[in-house]
């Protein structure tokens, strides 16, 4: 029985060129406007679930220590839909594995709901297509449901719970962009996306930006569509500081942003006008300094980026493939940290 119960899976983080900040619903995650992402190749999650009957609670563990707040609660919200849907109500050891530094805003919630939901269903033998699995990736966390589809991805506002999830706009392959992460601090933020989301409603310029929403995504398909790095540049910077124009006027605000934060923009800028690179920046909810160019271009960006006093790191990646199922065995690593027994798998 426990070897019919495991499933394995990994998602990748993802970038939103057009954001998602704010919730129609809480309980669901319905976002308050559509967004645009791509998938980043090198930043990783890997999900081990085993569905146990001796088990008395679920159990988490990420990268080898348990954890019993936030994520467990987030989890355990994946975890009733799918005993539900399965009629198995077994609790499940969830282990998971990732190279993305966590709670600094690079989605790392984002990949880990979306190997979850993927590996739960998986051992508990549901087939869900990738529009239903998106939708409940999004129930962990909203921007998991962009995860799961490959490439360059768009999340539809919906009107409902049925009709919000994502899909894929172009494939990994359409267009080589690179994503080189400048990284200027690893501390927690001190207050959550979650949080940062119920904040939103609070900010008198949420509305404005919401409803403009439909035009920055439709410019942005056109740029994705065409190849167009200008345009892309221009609406994908002009969304990064509407949605921190709404943080910085939440009640209270969030103010991300260190200084180095604010010379990365400007050099960036400076960049594209005087240097002619295609090169432009986005942000999450973070300091750090999402920088996005065209293949040949990530050398030289890459250096540039670590040549600047107080960038700790950069981190590169290719636009990345969508959640997939992977072997148990491929998770073993996973099952030792986790304390499973091998042969279950």
């Amino acid at each position: 029985m426990a070897r019919i119960l495991a499933g394995c899976a990994e998602a990748h983080a993802n970038i939103a060129l057009i954001k998602y900040w704010g919730n129609r619903d809480h309980r669901l995650n319905l976002p308050a406007n559509g967004s645009i992402s791509f998938n980043l190749d090198a930043l990783l999650t890997r999900t081990l679930v085993v569905f146990d009957p001796k088990l008395t609670e679920d159990r988490l563990v990420i990268n080898g220590q348990e954890r019993r707040r936030e994520e467990h609660r987030r989890m355990q919200r994946i975890l009733a839909w799918v005993r539900e849907k399965a009629g198995v109500y077994h609790y499940a050891h969830v282990i998971s594995a990732t190279n993305i530094p966590m709670a600094v805003g690079l989605a790392s919630s984002a990949a880990a709901f979306a190997a979850l939901a993927l590996a739960a269903t998986k051992a508990l033998g549901l087939h869900l297509d990738e529009r239903d699995l998106s939708r409940l990736a999004r129930r962990g966390s909203g921007s998991a449901a962009r995860s799961v589809p490959e490439g360059f991805v768009e999340w539809r506002v919906g009107t409902r719970d049925e009709d919000c999830y994502a899909f894929t706009l172009f494939p990994a392959d359409y267009w080589e962009l690179w994503d080189c992460i400048a990284l200027v601090s690893t501390r927690p933020k001190p207050i959550s996306s979650m949080e940062g989301h119920r904040l939103a409603e609070t900010s008198p310029i949420q509305w404005a930006r919401v409803a403009d929403t439909p035009r920055r995504l439709e410019v942005c398909r056109n740029a994705l569509r065409n190849r167009d790095f200008n345009a892309l540049a221009d609406i994908v910077e002009q969304d990064a500081h509407l949605l921190h124009a709404v943080m910085q006027t939440s009640t209270p605000p969030l103010f991300y942003w260190e200084p180095v934060t604010v010379e990365i923009m400007h050099t960036v800028r400076q960049w594209r006008k005087e240097k002619g690179w295609n090169v432009c920046y986005t942000l999450d909810a973070g300091p750090n300094v999402h920088v996005i160019c065209t293949g040949d271009m990530v050398a030289r960006v890459q250096e540039a980026l670590e040549a600047i006093p107080g960038v700790q790191q950069v981190l590169v990646s290719r636009v990345g493939k969508g959640a997939r199922v992977l072997p148990t065995h491929l998770c073993m690593d996973l099952a030792q940290q986790g304390r499973i027994p091998t042969h279950w798998l």
